[in-house]
């Protein structure tokens, strides 16, 4: 019998995190995801999916999640997708370095300790698959995201260097890099705005009056914006290809970036994105 294949998903409360494990489960896998709050815990379960609690900002849990899924698995497992990440808005001068600390507690370290305890296991048995969920905002920066725009730098140059270090081990490294995906990171950055931001003393205030109501509505209303079944086809690919790519772009606006990026004069370029509504 073949035996089944097993996954490490997080942030599966909503969003890409959530289709994806419904959809790979679907798919016949082994899925393991990992949600925050008791209440999304339950859901999942109740579905049938084998579910766990973790914050990336906190070691322990970390360790914790590990140490169970080992003893879930018997010590396996075949893939990882670290998804689980939020958005914290806001002009770079406007930022404390506490909200630029806990971005990336959450978004680059958290993601870093998960899988350097998972690599030495997939050493072990010889075989994985490391996917990242970067953003376009790894390779494409925009005004008023400096703190997640750094995060996912971060995790695109990680994630690049580890893919050559892993080369011949059987382990592959992937980035996937939606754009604009339906999900809840605008109405949960919203949050972290009125937690870090000093609005109301800001130069940015009247950028900002115009980024919260955005944020309200769930984000920008467009029809570059795909379901999140756009991403679980580019993470299928990833999983099985015996070639998978460094790179997946997702949608029309994210591979226009890139192509402009490689394309048009670096001054003109960053104006251009500049002048992007904030």
């Amino acid at each position: 019998m073949t035996q089944i294949r097993s996954i490490l998903l997080t942030g599966c409360s909503s969003g890409i995190g959530a289709y994806c494990a419904r959809a790979l489960k679907a798919e016949g896998w082994r899925v393991l995801a990992t949600v925050r709050t008791d209440a999304d815990l339950a859901a999942l379960a109740a579905e049938g999916i084998e579910a766990f609690q973790l914050d990336y900002r906190d070691a322990t849990s970390i360790a914790t999640l590990f140490e169970t899924v080992m003893a879930a698995t018997g010590g396996t497992l075949d893939a990882v997708f670290n998804n689980g990440a939020y958005s914290q808005p806001g002009a770079v001068e406007d930022l404390p370095v506490e909200a630029l600390r806990e971005q990336f507690e959450a978004n680059v370290f958290g993601w870093h300790d998960l899988t350097r305890r998972i690599v030495p296991v997939m050493r072990a048995q010889g075989h994985g698959r490391i996917v990242q969920c970067s953003s376009i905002l790894g390779l494409v920066p925009m005004p008023y995201r400096g703190a997640y725009n750094a995060s996912k730098h971060a995790i695109e140059a990680l994630s690049l260097t580890m893919r050559m270090e892993l080369r011949g081990s059987g382990i592959h490294v992937s980035l996937i890099e939606p754009g604009p995906i339906e999900s809840k990171i605008a109405i949960n950055a919203l949050r972290y705005v009125e937690k870090y931001i000093d609005i109301e003393n800001s130069v940015h205030r009247a950028a900002y009056e115009k980024q919260l109501a955005r944020l309200r509505q769930g984000g920008v209303k467009s029809k570059n914006k795909l379901g999140p079944d756009a991403v679980h086809a580019v993470l299928t690919h990833a999983l099985n290809s015996p070639k998978p790519r460094p790179h997946y772009p997702v949608t029309r606006p994210a591979k226009l970036g890139i192509a402009m990026k490689r394309l048009l004069p670096a001054g003109f370029f960053y104006d251009m994105l500049a002048r992007q509504e904030p």
